[in-house]
Protein backbone atom coordinates (compact mmCIF):
# COMPACT_ATOMS: atom_id res chain seq x y z
CA UNK A 1 0.00 0.00 0.00
CA UNK A 2 2.97 2.37 0.71
CA UNK A 3 4.14 1.91 -2.83
CA UNK A 4 0.61 2.28 -4.25
CA UNK A 5 -0.05 -1.43 -4.69
CA UNK A 6 -3.40 -2.68 -3.44
CA UNK A 7 -3.85 -6.42 -2.80
CA UNK A 8 -6.79 -8.26 -4.42
CA UNK A 9 -8.28 -11.11 -2.44
CA UNK A 10 -9.37 -13.98 -4.72
CA UNK A 11 -11.52 -16.59 -2.99
CA UNK A 12 -11.76 -20.04 -4.56
CA UNK A 13 -15.20 -20.64 -6.22
CA UNK A 14 -17.29 -23.39 -4.74
CA UNK A 15 -19.42 -24.21 -7.98
CA UNK A 16 -18.77 -26.51 -10.96
CA UNK A 17 -18.80 -25.67 -14.68
CA UNK A 18 -20.92 -28.77 -15.59
CA UNK A 19 -24.34 -27.11 -15.12
CA UNK A 20 -23.29 -24.31 -17.37
CA UNK A 21 -22.20 -26.76 -20.02
CA UNK A 22 -25.47 -28.72 -19.78
CA UNK A 23 -27.48 -25.54 -19.97
CA UNK A 24 -25.62 -24.58 -23.08
CA UNK A 25 -26.22 -27.96 -24.76
CA UNK A 26 -29.89 -28.30 -23.61
CA UNK A 27 -31.47 -26.73 -26.74
CA UNK A 28 -29.44 -29.08 -28.94
CA UNK A 29 -30.54 -32.12 -26.86
CA UNK A 30 -34.20 -31.11 -27.07
CA UNK A 31 -33.92 -30.66 -30.83
CA UNK A 32 -32.25 -34.06 -31.18
CA UNK A 33 -35.03 -35.74 -29.15
CA UNK A 34 -37.70 -34.14 -31.28
CA UNK A 35 -35.98 -35.34 -34.45
CA UNK A 36 -35.81 -38.92 -33.12
CA UNK A 37 -39.48 -38.85 -32.08
CA UNK A 38 -40.51 -37.42 -35.43
CA UNK A 39 -38.56 -40.10 -37.25
CA UNK A 40 -40.29 -42.86 -35.29
CA UNK A 41 -43.73 -41.39 -35.99
CA UNK A 42 -42.93 -41.09 -39.67
CA UNK A 43 -41.82 -44.72 -39.75
CA UNK A 44 -44.96 -45.84 -37.96
CA UNK A 45 -47.09 -43.71 -40.26
CA UNK A 46 -45.50 -45.26 -43.33
CA UNK A 47 -46.34 -48.69 -41.96
CA UNK A 48 -49.95 -47.58 -41.39
CA UNK A 49 -50.15 -46.20 -44.90
CA UNK A 50 -48.93 -49.46 -46.39
CA UNK A 51 -51.37 -51.50 -44.26
CA UNK A 52 -54.30 -49.16 -44.95
CA UNK A 53 -55.24 -51.03 -48.08
CA UNK A 54 -55.42 -54.40 -46.36
CA UNK A 55 -58.78 -56.07 -46.00
CA UNK A 56 -60.51 -55.93 -42.63
CA UNK A 57 -62.38 -59.18 -43.12
CA UNK A 58 -62.89 -61.42 -40.09
CA UNK A 59 -61.76 -64.99 -40.59
CA UNK A 60 -63.66 -67.87 -38.98
CA UNK A 61 -61.57 -71.00 -39.36
CA UNK A 62 -62.59 -74.61 -38.98
CA UNK A 63 -61.23 -74.82 -35.43
CA UNK A 64 -64.07 -72.69 -34.03
CA UNK A 65 -67.48 -74.08 -33.03
CA UNK A 66 -69.30 -74.59 -36.29
CA UNK A 67 -72.71 -73.38 -37.39
CA UNK A 68 -74.49 -75.99 -39.50
CA UNK A 69 -77.78 -76.30 -41.34
CA UNK A 70 -79.24 -77.85 -38.18
CA UNK A 71 -78.99 -74.39 -36.59
CA UNK A 72 -81.03 -72.82 -39.41
CA UNK A 73 -84.79 -73.34 -39.43
CA UNK A 74 -87.63 -72.02 -41.52
CA UNK A 75 -85.63 -71.73 -44.76
CA UNK A 76 -85.75 -75.21 -46.22
CA UNK A 77 -85.78 -74.02 -49.85
CA UNK A 78 -82.75 -71.79 -49.30
CA UNK A 79 -80.88 -74.62 -47.59
CA UNK A 80 -81.64 -76.93 -50.49
CA UNK A 81 -80.24 -74.34 -52.93
CA UNK A 82 -77.02 -74.05 -50.93
CA UNK A 83 -76.51 -77.80 -50.55
CA UNK A 84 -74.81 -77.93 -53.96
CA UNK A 85 -72.36 -75.23 -52.86
CA UNK A 86 -71.49 -77.31 -49.81
CA UNK A 87 -70.93 -80.42 -51.92
CA UNK A 88 -68.68 -78.47 -54.29
CA UNK A 89 -66.52 -77.21 -51.42
CA UNK A 90 -66.30 -80.70 -49.92
CA UNK A 91 -65.59 -82.52 -53.18
CA UNK A 92 -64.25 -80.04 -55.75
CA UNK A 93 -62.45 -82.76 -57.71
CA UNK A 94 -65.77 -84.42 -58.56
CA UNK A 95 -66.89 -81.30 -60.41
CA UNK A 96 -63.52 -80.48 -61.96
CA UNK A 97 -63.26 -84.00 -63.35
CA UNK A 98 -66.24 -83.54 -65.66
CA UNK A 99 -65.59 -79.86 -66.38
CA UNK A 100 -68.50 -78.51 -64.34
CA UNK A 101 -68.26 -75.04 -62.85
CA UNK A 102 -70.19 -74.00 -59.79
CA UNK A 103 -71.73 -70.52 -59.76
CA UNK A 104 -68.98 -68.22 -58.54
CA UNK A 105 -71.35 -65.99 -56.64
CA UNK A 106 -74.47 -66.71 -54.61
CA UNK A 107 -76.65 -63.71 -53.75
CA UNK A 108 -78.93 -64.07 -50.72
CA UNK A 109 -81.94 -61.78 -51.02
CA UNK A 110 -84.42 -61.14 -48.25
CA UNK A 111 -85.72 -58.75 -45.59
CA UNK A 112 -83.58 -57.90 -42.55
CA UNK A 113 -83.42 -60.51 -39.82
CA UNK A 114 -84.29 -63.54 -41.94
CA UNK A 115 -80.95 -65.31 -41.39
CA UNK A 116 -78.89 -64.52 -44.49
CA UNK A 117 -75.64 -64.24 -42.53
CA UNK A 118 -76.49 -67.37 -40.55
CA UNK A 119 -77.05 -69.30 -43.79
CA UNK A 120 -73.65 -68.23 -45.14
CA UNK A 121 -71.93 -69.33 -41.92
CA UNK A 122 -73.83 -72.61 -42.06
CA UNK A 123 -72.47 -73.24 -45.56
CA UNK A 124 -68.94 -72.71 -44.26
CA UNK A 125 -69.64 -74.91 -41.24
CA UNK A 126 -71.05 -77.74 -43.34
CA UNK A 127 -68.18 -77.58 -45.80
CA UNK A 128 -65.52 -77.17 -43.09
CA UNK A 129 -63.63 -74.39 -44.91
CA UNK A 130 -62.33 -70.94 -43.86
CA UNK A 131 -64.99 -68.24 -43.84
CA UNK A 132 -64.08 -64.60 -44.59
CA UNK A 133 -66.77 -62.18 -43.43
CA UNK A 134 -66.78 -58.49 -44.32
CA UNK A 135 -69.33 -55.70 -44.62
CA UNK A 136 -69.36 -53.96 -47.98
CA UNK A 137 -69.20 -50.56 -46.30
CA UNK A 138 -65.74 -51.44 -44.90
CA UNK A 139 -64.23 -51.33 -48.38
CA UNK A 140 -64.78 -47.62 -48.92
CA UNK A 141 -62.70 -44.99 -47.10
CA UNK A 142 -61.93 -41.31 -47.60
CA UNK A 143 -58.69 -42.10 -49.47
CA UNK A 144 -58.84 -42.85 -53.18
CA UNK A 145 -57.99 -46.42 -54.14
CA UNK A 146 -58.30 -47.94 -50.68
CA UNK A 147 -61.52 -49.80 -51.51
CA UNK A 148 -60.07 -51.47 -54.59
CA UNK A 149 -56.91 -52.38 -52.67
CA UNK A 150 -58.92 -54.01 -49.89
CA UNK A 151 -60.93 -56.02 -52.42
CA UNK A 152 -57.71 -57.33 -54.00
CA UNK A 153 -56.24 -58.20 -50.60
CA UNK A 154 -59.41 -60.03 -49.53
CA UNK A 155 -59.48 -62.22 -52.62
CA UNK A 156 -55.74 -62.95 -52.38
CA UNK A 157 -56.17 -64.14 -48.77
CA UNK A 158 -59.16 -66.28 -49.73
CA UNK A 159 -57.30 -67.86 -52.67
CA UNK A 160 -54.35 -68.66 -50.40
CA UNK A 161 -56.66 -70.69 -48.13
CA UNK A 162 -58.86 -72.19 -50.85
CA UNK A 163 -61.29 -73.86 -50.75
CA UNK A 164 -62.89 -71.02 -48.81
CA UNK A 165 -65.91 -68.74 -48.65
CA UNK A 166 -66.06 -64.95 -48.89
CA UNK A 167 -69.19 -63.45 -47.37
CA UNK A 168 -70.00 -59.80 -48.19
CA UNK A 169 -72.84 -58.38 -46.12
CA UNK A 170 -74.99 -55.45 -47.30
CA UNK A 171 -73.66 -55.70 -50.85
CA UNK A 172 -75.72 -52.68 -51.97
CA UNK A 173 -73.28 -50.41 -50.07
CA UNK A 174 -70.80 -50.76 -52.96
CA UNK A 175 -72.88 -52.59 -55.56
CA UNK A 176 -75.39 -49.88 -56.42
CA UNK A 177 -76.02 -49.26 -60.09
CA UNK A 178 -73.63 -46.83 -61.74
CA UNK A 179 -75.28 -43.78 -63.26
CA UNK A 180 -74.10 -41.28 -65.84
CA UNK A 181 -75.29 -37.71 -65.95
CA UNK A 182 -77.49 -37.85 -62.85
CA UNK A 183 -75.84 -35.81 -60.14
CA UNK A 184 -72.35 -36.33 -58.78
CA UNK A 185 -71.06 -39.88 -58.78
CA UNK A 186 -69.00 -41.54 -56.08
CA UNK A 187 -65.76 -42.39 -57.89
CA UNK A 188 -64.27 -44.29 -54.95
CA UNK A 189 -67.35 -46.51 -54.62
CA UNK A 190 -67.40 -47.15 -58.35
CA UNK A 191 -63.69 -48.07 -58.35
CA UNK A 192 -64.39 -50.54 -55.56
CA UNK A 193 -67.29 -52.01 -57.52
CA UNK A 194 -65.15 -52.29 -60.66
CA UNK A 195 -62.43 -54.11 -58.73
CA UNK A 196 -65.01 -56.50 -57.28
CA UNK A 197 -66.30 -57.23 -60.78
CA UNK A 198 -62.76 -57.88 -62.03
CA UNK A 199 -61.89 -60.19 -59.12
CA UNK A 200 -65.03 -62.26 -59.58
CA UNK A 201 -64.38 -62.54 -63.30
CA UNK A 202 -60.67 -63.20 -62.78
CA UNK A 203 -61.00 -66.45 -60.89
CA UNK A 204 -58.98 -69.20 -62.43
CA UNK A 205 -60.74 -72.46 -63.10
CA UNK A 206 -59.43 -74.23 -60.00
CA UNK A 207 -59.55 -71.45 -57.43
CA UNK A 208 -62.20 -73.01 -55.21
CA UNK A 209 -63.45 -69.77 -53.68
CA UNK A 210 -67.19 -69.15 -53.43
CA UNK A 211 -68.49 -65.63 -52.92
CA UNK A 212 -71.74 -65.32 -50.96
CA UNK A 213 -73.31 -61.88 -50.61
CA UNK A 214 -76.43 -60.65 -48.85
CA UNK A 215 -78.70 -57.70 -49.53
CA UNK A 216 -82.24 -56.54 -48.89
CA UNK A 217 -82.18 -54.15 -51.87
CA UNK A 218 -81.64 -56.24 -55.02
CA UNK A 219 -83.47 -53.63 -57.09
CA UNK A 220 -80.59 -51.12 -56.82
CA UNK A 221 -77.73 -53.51 -57.67
CA UNK A 222 -75.68 -52.97 -60.80
CA UNK A 223 -76.71 -55.37 -63.60
CA UNK A 224 -73.05 -56.30 -64.14
CA UNK A 225 -73.06 -57.99 -60.72
CA UNK A 226 -76.00 -60.19 -61.62
CA UNK A 227 -74.86 -61.47 -64.98
CA UNK A 228 -73.75 -65.11 -65.45
CA UNK A 229 -70.24 -65.63 -64.14
CA UNK A 230 -70.66 -63.40 -61.11
CA UNK A 231 -73.70 -63.46 -58.82
CA UNK A 232 -75.58 -65.65 -61.23
CA UNK A 233 -77.43 -67.64 -58.56
CA UNK A 234 -79.96 -65.79 -56.42
CA UNK A 235 -81.47 -67.40 -53.33
CA UNK A 236 -84.52 -65.78 -51.77
CA UNK A 237 -84.52 -65.87 -47.97
CA UNK A 238 -88.04 -64.79 -47.06
CA UNK A 239 -90.03 -64.51 -43.89
CA UNK A 240 -90.81 -67.94 -42.42
CA UNK A 241 -94.26 -69.48 -42.62
CA UNK A 242 -96.06 -71.01 -39.65
CA UNK A 243 -94.07 -74.25 -39.75
CA UNK A 244 -90.85 -72.31 -40.08
CA UNK A 245 -91.71 -70.06 -37.14
CA UNK A 246 -92.48 -73.12 -35.02
CA UNK A 247 -89.08 -74.66 -35.82
CA UNK A 248 -87.28 -71.36 -35.14
CA UNK A 249 -89.01 -70.94 -31.78
CA UNK A 250 -87.99 -74.44 -30.73
CA UNK A 251 -84.36 -73.82 -31.72
CA UNK A 252 -84.13 -70.60 -29.71
CA UNK A 253 -85.87 -72.22 -26.73
CA UNK A 254 -83.23 -74.94 -26.44
CA UNK A 255 -81.14 -73.04 -23.94
CA UNK A 256 -83.90 -71.92 -21.56
CA UNK A 257 -86.12 -73.94 -19.17
CA UNK A 258 -89.63 -73.90 -20.64
CA UNK A 259 -92.75 -74.85 -18.69
CA UNK A 260 -95.02 -77.60 -20.10
CA UNK A 261 -97.91 -75.14 -20.59
CA UNK A 262 -96.05 -73.24 -23.34
CA UNK A 263 -97.68 -73.97 -26.71
CA UNK A 264 -95.17 -73.07 -29.41
CA UNK A 265 -97.67 -73.91 -32.14
CA UNK A 266 -100.03 -71.20 -30.86
CA UNK A 267 -97.13 -68.76 -30.63
CA UNK A 268 -96.17 -69.53 -34.22
CA UNK A 269 -99.76 -68.87 -35.30
CA UNK A 270 -99.83 -65.56 -33.39
CA UNK A 271 -96.65 -64.20 -34.99
CA UNK A 272 -97.29 -63.82 -38.75
CA UNK A 273 -94.72 -61.61 -40.42
CA UNK A 274 -92.08 -62.25 -37.73
CA UNK A 275 -88.54 -62.86 -38.97
CA UNK A 276 -86.07 -65.21 -37.32
CA UNK A 277 -84.53 -62.28 -35.45
CA UNK A 278 -87.97 -61.21 -34.21
CA UNK A 279 -88.68 -64.71 -32.90
CA UNK A 280 -85.29 -64.86 -31.16
CA UNK A 281 -86.12 -61.54 -29.53
CA UNK A 282 -89.51 -62.91 -28.43
CA UNK A 283 -87.92 -65.89 -26.66
CA UNK A 284 -85.33 -63.66 -25.02
CA UNK A 285 -87.98 -61.17 -23.85
CA UNK A 286 -89.99 -64.02 -22.31
CA UNK A 287 -86.90 -65.21 -20.45
CA UNK A 288 -86.29 -61.66 -19.19
CA UNK A 289 -89.88 -61.43 -17.95
CA UNK A 290 -89.54 -64.74 -16.09
CA UNK A 291 -86.22 -63.70 -14.55
CA UNK A 292 -87.67 -60.39 -13.42
CA UNK A 293 -90.49 -62.28 -11.68
CA UNK A 294 -88.02 -64.61 -9.97
CA UNK A 295 -89.21 -67.76 -11.76
CA UNK A 296 -87.19 -70.89 -12.41
CA UNK A 297 -88.92 -71.68 -15.72
CA UNK A 298 -90.49 -69.62 -18.52
CA UNK A 299 -94.24 -70.28 -18.72
CA UNK A 300 -97.10 -69.30 -21.02
CA UNK A 301 -97.88 -65.98 -19.28
CA UNK A 302 -94.27 -64.86 -19.76
CA UNK A 303 -94.47 -65.50 -23.50
CA UNK A 304 -97.82 -63.71 -23.73
CA UNK A 305 -96.48 -60.65 -21.94
CA UNK A 306 -93.37 -60.62 -24.14
CA UNK A 307 -95.50 -60.87 -27.29
CA UNK A 308 -97.75 -58.01 -26.16
CA UNK A 309 -94.71 -55.89 -25.39
CA UNK A 310 -93.26 -56.45 -28.86
CA UNK A 311 -96.53 -55.97 -30.76
CA UNK A 312 -98.25 -53.32 -28.66
CA UNK A 313 -95.53 -51.64 -26.61
CA UNK A 314 -94.86 -51.29 -22.91
CA UNK A 315 -97.73 -50.68 -20.51
CA UNK A 316 -98.03 -47.04 -19.45
CA UNK A 317 -99.36 -45.83 -16.12
CA UNK A 318 -101.82 -43.14 -17.20
CA UNK A 319 -104.62 -41.79 -15.05
CA UNK A 320 -107.61 -41.31 -17.36
CA UNK A 321 -110.97 -39.96 -16.31
CA UNK A 322 -114.00 -42.25 -16.28
CA UNK A 323 -115.42 -40.48 -19.33
CA UNK A 324 -112.20 -41.01 -21.32
CA UNK A 325 -112.05 -44.67 -20.30
CA UNK A 326 -115.64 -45.10 -21.45
CA UNK A 327 -114.89 -43.51 -24.83
CA UNK A 328 -111.86 -45.76 -25.31
CA UNK A 329 -113.89 -48.81 -24.23
CA UNK A 330 -116.61 -48.13 -26.81
CA UNK A 331 -113.97 -47.43 -29.45
CA UNK A 332 -112.27 -50.79 -28.92
CA UNK A 333 -115.61 -52.57 -28.53
CA UNK A 334 -116.61 -51.10 -31.90
CA UNK A 335 -113.55 -52.62 -33.55
CA UNK A 336 -114.24 -55.96 -31.88
CA UNK A 337 -117.96 -56.19 -32.71
CA UNK A 338 -117.40 -55.31 -36.37
CA UNK A 339 -114.55 -57.82 -36.61
CA UNK A 340 -116.59 -60.52 -34.87
CA UNK A 341 -119.60 -60.25 -37.17
CA UNK A 342 -117.73 -59.56 -40.44
CA UNK A 343 -117.39 -62.67 -42.64
CA UNK A 344 -113.75 -63.45 -43.40
CA UNK A 345 -112.35 -61.55 -40.43
CA UNK A 346 -109.69 -63.07 -38.18
CA UNK A 347 -110.57 -64.30 -34.66
CA UNK A 348 -110.20 -61.88 -31.77
CA UNK A 349 -107.35 -62.64 -29.36
CA UNK A 350 -107.51 -59.73 -26.95
CA UNK A 351 -109.24 -56.41 -26.31
CA UNK A 352 -107.67 -53.96 -23.89
CA UNK A 353 -108.08 -50.35 -22.78
CA UNK A 354 -104.76 -50.40 -20.91
CA UNK A 355 -102.50 -47.74 -22.47
CA UNK A 356 -99.52 -49.29 -24.25
CA UNK A 357 -96.85 -47.46 -26.19
CA UNK A 358 -98.56 -44.66 -28.12
CA UNK A 359 -102.03 -46.21 -27.94
CA UNK A 360 -104.80 -45.84 -25.37
CA UNK A 361 -106.29 -49.21 -26.22
CA UNK A 362 -105.96 -52.06 -28.66
CA UNK A 363 -107.97 -54.79 -30.36
CA UNK A 364 -105.83 -57.73 -31.46
CA UNK A 365 -106.81 -60.30 -34.07
CA UNK A 366 -104.84 -63.49 -34.65
CA UNK A 367 -104.98 -65.20 -38.06
CA UNK A 368 -105.80 -68.90 -38.13
CA UNK A 369 -103.36 -69.52 -40.97
CA UNK A 370 -100.88 -67.67 -43.15
CA UNK A 371 -102.28 -66.12 -46.30
CA UNK A 372 -100.39 -64.60 -49.19
CA UNK A 373 -103.29 -63.43 -51.34
CA UNK A 374 -106.32 -61.33 -50.40
CA UNK A 375 -109.66 -60.84 -52.12
CA UNK A 376 -111.50 -57.56 -52.48
CA UNK A 377 -114.15 -58.61 -49.96
CA UNK A 378 -111.49 -59.50 -47.38
CA UNK A 379 -109.81 -56.11 -47.76
CA UNK A 380 -113.17 -54.34 -47.61
CA UNK A 381 -113.93 -56.18 -44.35
CA UNK A 382 -110.57 -55.04 -43.01
CA UNK A 383 -111.55 -51.44 -43.81
CA UNK A 384 -114.84 -51.88 -41.95
CA UNK A 385 -112.97 -53.17 -38.88
CA UNK A 386 -110.58 -50.20 -38.97
CA UNK A 387 -113.49 -47.75 -39.10
CA UNK A 388 -115.54 -49.62 -36.49
CA UNK A 389 -114.07 -47.66 -33.58
CA UNK A 390 -114.97 -44.28 -35.04
CA UNK A 391 -118.42 -45.55 -36.03
CA UNK A 392 -119.04 -46.71 -32.44
CA UNK A 393 -118.11 -43.27 -31.08
CA UNK A 394 -120.54 -41.58 -33.46
CA UNK A 395 -123.30 -44.06 -32.61
CA UNK A 396 -122.99 -43.80 -28.82
CA UNK A 397 -121.68 -40.28 -28.16
CA UNK A 398 -122.86 -38.55 -31.39
CA UNK A 399 -119.39 -37.08 -31.91
CA UNK A 400 -115.88 -38.28 -32.71
CA UNK A 401 -112.54 -38.02 -30.91
CA UNK A 402 -108.89 -37.87 -31.91
CA UNK A 403 -108.46 -41.53 -31.00
CA UNK A 404 -109.19 -42.71 -34.54
CA UNK A 405 -106.18 -40.98 -36.12
CA UNK A 406 -104.14 -44.12 -36.73
CA UNK A 407 -107.24 -46.04 -37.87
CA UNK A 408 -107.97 -43.38 -40.48
CA UNK A 409 -104.37 -43.40 -41.65
CA UNK A 410 -104.28 -47.18 -42.13
CA UNK A 411 -107.71 -47.25 -43.77
CA UNK A 412 -106.82 -44.48 -46.22
CA UNK A 413 -103.54 -46.14 -47.17
CA UNK A 414 -105.25 -49.50 -47.70
CA UNK A 415 -108.04 -47.97 -49.80
CA UNK A 416 -105.48 -46.11 -51.90
CA UNK A 417 -103.59 -49.33 -52.58
CA UNK A 418 -106.83 -51.07 -53.52
CA UNK A 419 -107.46 -48.40 -56.16
CA UNK A 420 -103.95 -47.56 -57.39
CA UNK A 421 -102.16 -50.91 -57.13
CA UNK A 422 -104.69 -53.72 -57.30
CA UNK A 423 -107.37 -52.29 -59.60
CA UNK A 424 -110.25 -52.89 -57.17
CA UNK A 425 -112.25 -49.78 -58.04
CA UNK A 426 -115.28 -49.79 -60.32
CA UNK A 427 -114.60 -46.21 -61.43
CA UNK A 428 -110.90 -46.62 -62.28
CA UNK A 429 -111.01 -50.24 -63.41
CA UNK A 430 -108.06 -52.66 -63.83
CA UNK A 431 -105.40 -49.95 -64.07
CA UNK A 432 -102.01 -49.95 -62.31
CA UNK A 433 -101.05 -46.43 -61.25
CA UNK A 434 -98.28 -47.14 -58.75
CA UNK A 435 -100.15 -45.20 -56.08
CA UNK A 436 -99.76 -46.33 -52.49
CA UNK A 437 -96.32 -47.87 -52.96
CA UNK A 438 -93.77 -47.03 -50.30
CA UNK A 439 -90.45 -45.97 -51.84
CA UNK A 440 -88.41 -45.84 -48.67
CA UNK A 441 -85.05 -45.76 -50.43
CA UNK A 442 -86.09 -44.39 -53.85
CA UNK A 443 -84.03 -47.01 -55.71
CA UNK A 444 -84.39 -46.69 -59.46
CA UNK A 445 -87.85 -45.19 -59.17
CA UNK A 446 -86.37 -41.69 -58.81
CA UNK A 447 -85.17 -41.87 -62.41
CA UNK A 448 -88.55 -42.92 -63.82
CA UNK A 449 -91.08 -40.53 -65.23
CA UNK A 450 -94.54 -41.14 -63.77
CA UNK A 451 -97.10 -39.43 -65.98
CA UNK A 452 -100.60 -39.52 -64.51
CA UNK A 453 -103.23 -37.05 -65.62
CA UNK A 454 -104.69 -34.67 -63.04
CA UNK A 455 -108.18 -35.82 -63.95
CA UNK A 456 -107.16 -39.42 -63.22
CA UNK A 457 -105.82 -38.42 -59.81
CA UNK A 458 -109.11 -36.66 -59.06
CA UNK A 459 -110.99 -39.83 -59.99
CA UNK A 460 -108.68 -41.87 -57.76
CA UNK A 461 -109.39 -39.58 -54.80
CA UNK A 462 -113.12 -39.91 -55.44
CA UNK A 463 -112.86 -43.71 -55.65
CA UNK A 464 -110.90 -43.87 -52.38
CA UNK A 465 -113.51 -41.70 -50.69
CA UNK A 466 -116.34 -43.90 -51.96
CA UNK A 467 -114.66 -47.09 -50.69
CA UNK A 468 -114.05 -45.57 -47.25
CA UNK A 469 -117.63 -44.30 -46.99
CA UNK A 470 -119.01 -47.71 -47.97
CA UNK A 471 -116.82 -49.44 -45.36
CA UNK A 472 -117.97 -46.98 -42.70
CA UNK A 473 -121.62 -47.61 -43.61
CA UNK A 474 -121.06 -51.36 -43.28
CA UNK A 475 -119.48 -50.88 -39.84
CA UNK A 476 -122.38 -48.67 -38.73
CA UNK A 477 -124.93 -51.24 -39.91
CA UNK A 478 -123.23 -54.02 -37.93
CA UNK A 479 -123.05 -51.89 -34.78
CA UNK A 480 -126.69 -50.84 -35.01
CA UNK A 481 -127.77 -54.46 -35.45
CA UNK A 482 -125.63 -55.60 -32.49
CA UNK A 483 -125.99 -52.55 -30.24
CA UNK A 484 -126.78 -54.71 -27.20
CA UNK A 485 -123.55 -56.71 -27.61
CA UNK A 486 -121.62 -53.47 -28.13
CA UNK A 487 -122.88 -52.02 -24.83
CA UNK A 488 -122.20 -55.22 -22.88
CA UNK A 489 -118.66 -55.54 -24.21
CA UNK A 490 -117.85 -51.87 -23.55
CA UNK A 491 -119.12 -52.06 -19.97
CA UNK A 492 -117.09 -55.22 -19.41
CA UNK A 493 -113.97 -53.44 -20.68
CA UNK A 494 -114.54 -50.52 -18.31
CA UNK A 495 -114.60 -52.94 -15.38
CA UNK A 496 -111.93 -55.49 -16.35
CA UNK A 497 -109.78 -53.40 -18.78
CA UNK A 498 -108.55 -56.50 -20.65
CA UNK A 499 -110.78 -59.21 -22.12
CA UNK A 500 -109.62 -62.52 -23.61
CA UNK A 501 -111.21 -64.71 -26.30
CA UNK A 502 -113.33 -66.76 -23.88
CA UNK A 503 -115.15 -63.76 -22.43
CA UNK A 504 -115.48 -62.19 -25.87
CA UNK A 505 -117.27 -65.31 -27.05
CA UNK A 506 -119.42 -65.29 -23.93
CA UNK A 507 -120.54 -61.68 -24.49
CA UNK A 508 -120.94 -61.75 -28.27
CA UNK A 509 -122.35 -65.25 -28.61
CA UNK A 510 -121.31 -68.25 -30.64
CA UNK A 511 -118.43 -67.53 -32.98
CA UNK A 512 -119.75 -67.42 -36.56
CA UNK A 513 -118.10 -69.46 -39.28
CA UNK A 514 -115.42 -67.44 -41.01
CA UNK A 515 -112.68 -67.62 -43.60
CA UNK A 516 -109.48 -66.14 -42.14
CA UNK A 517 -107.89 -63.17 -43.85
CA UNK A 518 -104.43 -63.92 -42.50
CA UNK A 519 -103.86 -60.37 -41.23
CA UNK A 520 -103.53 -59.34 -37.60
CA UNK A 521 -105.60 -56.28 -36.79
CA UNK A 522 -104.64 -53.83 -34.13
CA UNK A 523 -106.58 -50.64 -33.55
CA UNK A 524 -104.29 -48.08 -32.00
CA UNK A 525 -105.69 -45.01 -30.38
Amino acid sequence: QANGVHPINVEPGGGSALPSLLLGFLPFLILLGLLVLLGRNLSRGQQNVFSFGRSRARVYDVERPRVTFADVAGEEEAKAELTQVVDFLRNPAKYHRIGARLPRGVLLIGPPGTGKTLLARAVAGEAGVPFFSVSASEFVEMFVGVGASRVRDLFERAKAQAPSIIFIDELDAVGRQRFAGLGVGNDEREQTLNQLLVEMDGFEAHHDVVVIAATNRPDVLDPALLRPGRFDRQVTVGLPDRRGRLAILRIHARGIPVAPDVDFDSLAAATPGFSGADLANLVNEAALVAARRGKEVVDRTDFEEALDKILLGTTRSMLMSEEERRVVAYHEAGHAVVAYFTPGSDPLRKISIVPRGRSLGVTVQTPEEDRFNYTKSQLFGRLAVLLGGRAAEELVFHEVSTGAQNDLKEATQLARRMVGLWGMSEEIGPLYLGLGEQHVFLGREIAQDHQIAETTLDRVDAAVQRILNSAKEQAQAILIEHRRELDRLAELLVVEETVGPEKIREVLGELPARTPTGAAAGADE
